[in-house]
């Protein structure tokens, strides 16, 4: 699948799965085998479509709005924010994932909170002010 194929099919998946909140389209785009490297969701396409049903009957206002998309080869990094109910970004996601046979093979993420979920000693866009010389580090 060439770079471009990679980007159509995620953009398709996001807005099918996640934005759709269609557990049911992980069939068409997640193998079977998949291997997620969240401690949160379980391993194998059938613990990520159980997971995220029970977020889509959780959170019904669920949302993610890709900013961008790069992909290389069978890799690709989705650069996004998770969206509440009135626009507001609640928190910065860049998902990773390993493409396998034209579908997600393996996935991992890296989460950065928002003002109002800011850590102590980051900016307001989450960014660590920390002095990495001073001798708590």
């Amino acid at each position: 699948m060439s770079d471009t194929g990679v980007k159509e099919m995620l953009r398709n998946f996001y807005e099918e799965f996640f934005n759709g909140h269609d557990e049911t389209a992980a069939l068409k785009y997640v193998r079977e085998d998949y291997r997620q490297h969240n401690p949160g969701v379980g391993q194998g396409r059938a613990a990520f479509m159980e997971a995220f049903a029970r977020k889509f009957r959780e959170e019904p206002e669920f949302h993610l709005e890709i900013v961008r998309i790069i992909a290389e080869d069978d890799f690709a990094a989705v650069y996004l924010k998770n969206v509440d109910g009135r626009g507001q970004t609640k928190c910065r996601v860049v998902d990773i994932y390993r493409i396998q046979n034209h579908m997600v093979a393996e996935h991992w993420d890296v989460l950065q909170p928002c003002k109002e979920e800011q850590e102590e000693g980051t900016d307001e866009a989450g960014i660590c002010q920390c002095d990495f010389r001073s001798e708590q580090f």
